[in-house]
């Protein structure tokens, strides 16, 4: 069975930091390139962050730059999303996903999401 579990969501404070992790199974994720998306209450889902398979290559939207990083370890099959100085608009469920698309129906895994919460 296929599985994208991702963990380590919560709530902070504005300026504070989390990170996300995505335990893969069932495929071979290494095989993958992948990325976060996310989707804040009422809105669409929003591409984050990507990387190559390889983890050699990395990419962000620009709202992130500068304050994400991406990066994973394909012997633990995790990928995992380092998010400092938080802003209140960084709200929102993430997913992990295979690919760089922000569209569910076009992925061919997605996971379950957690939950991030920024504020005051």
């Amino acid at each position: 069975e296929v599985q994208l579990v991702e963990s380590g969501g919560g709530s902070v404070q504005p300026g504070g930091s989390l990170r996300l992790s995505c335990a893969a199974s069932g495929f071979t994720f290494s095989n993958y390139d992948m990325s976060w998306v996310r989707q804040a209450p009422g809105k669409e889902f929003e591409w984050v962050s990507g990387i190559r398979s390889g983890g050699d290559l990395v990419y962000y939207a620009d709202f992130v730059k500068g304050r994400f990083t991406i990066s994973r370890d394909n012997a633990k099959n995790t990928l995992y999303l380092r998010m400092n100085s938080l802003k209140t608009e960084d709200s929102a469920v993430y997913y992990c996903a295979t690919g760089y698309t922000a569209t569910r129906r076009t992925a061919r895994y997605w996971g379950q999401g957690t939950q991030v919460t920024v504020s005051s």
